[in-house]
């Protein structure tokens, strides 16, 4: 049985990180990535690299939770005692027991420093042991090397290349988008152990 409700704040947090649910209060605290860091969103369909942009990409989250589409949280680094970035369920079906785990992004300083794999732990943990998801999904573009690196590192499968499927919203081109996932057997039998013991050594 499906065990998420929408309207429900969830906290997700560890020793490490803590996620909560997006809302307007986290535009002051994004603000100085958008003012500082604009390329943070270079492989970004939805961008936050103008204040304007900020503050859309904010509404939207917001009310695609509203139209129970997606679930976006905010992510604070417990020991910068700051914001550092977001990310999000999205695709949630809940009839098929399936979703997407993206649109993530971090400051530059927080990348790199095991703030990601701590909220793809709590993400993955909680998506299979308490929405009981059969299958989590993740894309991104092959020319990101950066992010398929780190998906593979905590056990992602590809599962292929959907070709020419996106327009980079800045230059026109046409894009390849790499698909990989997680399925619950994999979560139990290997990844679940893996991604802790990599997390464990980062958080002590």
């Amino acid at each position: 049985m499906i065990n998420f409700d929408f309207n429900e704040d969830y906290i997700l947090e560890n020793d490490f990180v803590r996620l909560e649910p997006l809302s307007a209060k986290h535009y002051d605290e994004f603000l100085e990535y958008t003012l500082n860091e604009p390329e943070i969103w270079e492989y970004s369909m939805v961008k936050c690299d103008t204040p304007e942009n900020l503050n859309k990409y904010i509404g939207i989250a917001i009310q695609k939770r509203l139209d129970q589409k997606e679930y976006t949280f905010a992510v604070y680094d417990k020991r910068k005692q700051k914001f550092v970035g977001a990310t999000r369920y999205c695709d949630i079906f809940l009839d098929s027991n399936r979703l997407q785990l993206g649109y993530t992004w971090y400051g530059k300083e927080h990348q790199g420093t095991g703030v990601n794999k701590n909220c793809k732990w709590l993400l993955l943990e909680f998506a299979f042991e308490k929405m009981h998801m059969v299958r989590v999904e993740f894309r991104a573009y092959t020319e990101n090397l950066r992010s398929i690196n780190a998906l593979l590192s905590i056990g992602c499968t590809v599962d292929g290349i959907l070709r020419s499927n996106a327009v980079c919203p800045k230059t026109g081109v046409r894009r390849d988008t790499m698909v990989l996932s997680i399925l619950n057997t994999e979560w139990h039998e290997t990844v679940c152990k893996m991604l802790h013991d990599k997390i464990y050594p980062l958080n002590k």
